[in-house]
């Protein structure tokens, strides 16, 4: 059984993988749809997504008034 994240940094890291699990899956997402299908607090998701950004894994596109997270 895998050990529960602990600090904030190992949350937000699970969460990215957690993202990017989900993205994989169930290919490009609304924010809200992946929110719900990670089933993780909606500010540790974003903060997963950021990271995948910023690690360039992810793309975020705008859509009408949402937002649409795809893997790249």
């Amino acid at each position: 059984m895998a050990a529960t994240p602990k600090s904030p940094v190992e949350e937000i890291g699970a969460a990215a993988g957690a993202v990017w699990k989900m993205l994989d899956k169930k290919g490009p997402l609304s924010i809200a749809k992946l929110v719900k299908a990670v089933g993780r607090p909606r500010d540790t998701v974003m903060q997963g997504v950021g990271w995948l950004a910023r690690e360039d894994k992810v793309q975020i596109e705008e859509d009408g008034r949402s937002r649409v997270v795809s893997l790249r």
